[in-house]
This record gives structure tokens, C-alpha cells and sequence, in this order.
């Protein structure tokens, strides 16, 4: 997903991968799939999927650590791979925690969070991710997990888009439900941010992340209609655009996003 970290951080969590696979009994085999600046590292173990993620010692816990352990209480209708084990230690000046999931049995739909090309998913695929999104949407949401901040959107929104927001919709959120998230089958993957998030948050971002591709940036516009066209989806639209203005500058596919998000903006 990510460049691979600096040399240093690289074999820390290279070591910490090997020590956690050994505790499980696998050997991770496969590609290597780095988190940003190196802080997960995922990748196949045997029949299985094994990720590690490192905290400094003393800063482990909250949101992002306990999130894939707290989505197995979600409704079996959002597709995700089982998650089996978890196994916690610490080094002295890094905590590590090891979660060993199914193995999801179809790829990714892309190697990167946006679309460069159209990936040719099927209507079946959408139909069963707008049932997924219902479904998690359904599910009230957490008042001890925040996938967007009320402060936070209400700051952005006018400051990277122009645009004001009044009323908010609050709903239960992926809050990362990008196409390196999510799989041909289609599973959910990654759900440590998941959380409260303003209504149709999840539908505007695979929408904008796919605007590389007009054409298929279209036709998920469309396949979406029943939670974009709500006006209660505007905020979470927005909320999406000034995400990616405000990243910009520091994360290359986000300036790739940026034109065609500020033409979208004229028109919202």
C-alpha cells in the first residue's frame, strides 16, 4: 500500500513480523504489504493473513490498536475476514501487537487506495457493498469511537472547500473504505479506524477516490445514488473533499485527486 519505511524501521517490523509468525506456528511467505511510515506490517502466514502493528511503548491502545478486535461485534452481513488471534508484546521502547485473520480468498480490487483504471466490477459487486454499507449504517453508532470528529469536519469543510454545513447525520463508518480496502468478493478489509461518521461518508469516498477514471467514477456515482443522492450525504461528501485538499501536499495520490475534486466542488 505504502513505500517500505526507512532501513532502521524496516527491520524492526521485519523482526517483529518473523517473531509473530513463530508465536502462531506459520512462516510469513508472500509479498509485504507496509502501512504508513512502516507502523503495520501485513502479509500471507501458511493459510492465513498476518499483520503487526507497532506503537511506541506507552502509546499503544485507542482508536486505531483496538479497532480490528472491536469490528468483530458488527453485524455478520459487512463482509470481513475473520479475525482468530491476537497476540500483544513489548520490546522495551515498542509495543507490537499480532492479529492473524482468514486469509480473504479474492484480491484486492487495487493495489492503491484510487482507481487508475476501471476494474470492472460487476453489478453484483456493488449491489452487495450497498448492502454492506446499509448494514453497518444500521448499527448505532459507537459513542467511544470516532471515525470523523464533529470539530474536525466542521473546520475543514469551509477551510479547503468553501462550503458550509449545518445539520449532520451521524452513522456508523468503515472510515477508510478505499479500493486498496476492499476486495473482488467483495470483504472489507482494515477496520482499525472504523467509527462515527457523517452519513454516506463511506459512498463518498469510493466515489471521489475513483475520479481518476470519469467513466467509472460515473457509474459508481450512479450505483451509489440511493445514499448520495440523500441531502443527509452532503456532509459526508464534503468532509471527503477537504480530506483530500488538506492532504494534498504530503500524499501523492491525494494531489492526483485534487483537480478533479475542486471541479466536483463547483457543482456540489
Amino acid at each position: 500500500m505504502f513505500e517500505p519505511p526507512a532501513p532502521t524501521t524496516a527491520d524492526r517490523m521485519l523482526a517483529a513480523q518473523q517473531h509473530a509468525a513463530d508465536q502462531f506456528g506459520l512462516r510469513a511467505t508472500g509479498r509485504r504489504v507496509w502501512g504508513y511510515r512502516g507502523r503495520t506490517l501485513s502479509g500471507a502466514a501458511g493459510p492465513h493473513w498476518l499483520r503487526v502493528v507497532c506503537a511506541e511503548a506507552g502509546t499503544e491502545g485507542g482508536k486505531l490498536w483496538n479497532g480490528p478486535s472491536s469490528s468483530r461485534a458488527l453485524p455478520a452481513a459487512v463482509p470481513r475476514p475473520d479475525l482468530f488471534r491476537i497476540r500483544d508484546w513489548n520490546t522495551g521502547a515498542y509495543a507490537y501487537r499480532a492479529e492473524l485473520y482468514a486469509l480473504a480468498p479474492d484480491p484486492m480490487v487495487s493495489p492503491r487506495p484510487v482507481l487508475d483504471e476501471d476494474p470492472g466490477l460487476p453489478e453484483t459487486w456493488w449491489k452487495e457493498m450497498a448492502a454492506a454499507l446499509d448494514a453497518l449504517a444500521d448499527v448505532p453508532p459507537p459513542a467511544d469511537r470516532e471515525a470523523v470528529r464533529e470539530e474536525y469536519l466542521r473546520r475543514v469543510i469551509p477551510e479547503f472547500t468553501g462550503h458550509q454545513v449545518e445539520d449532520v447525520t451521524w452513522t456508523t463508518a468503515h472510515g477508510d473504505l478505499h479500493y486498496g480496502n476492499v476486495t473482488r468478493g467483495p470483504h472489507i478489509l482494515d477496520w482499525e479506524g472504523w467509527g462515527r461518521a457523517p452519513y454516506g461518508y463511506d459512498a463518498a469516498t469510493l466515489y471521489l477516490y475513483a475520479l481518476l477514471t470519469p467513466e467509472t467514477a460515473a457509474r459508481i456515482r450512479t450505483e451509489l445514488a440511493p445514499v448520495l443522492d440523500r441531502p443527509e450525504a452532503r456532509p459526508g461528501m464534503l468532509t471527503v473533499c477537504a480530506q483530500i485538499l488538506q492532504a494534498q501536499d504530503r500524499i501523492d495520490f491525494y494531489a492526483e485527486l485534487a483537480k478533479p475534486v475542486r471541479e466536483l466542488l463547483v457543482h456540489l
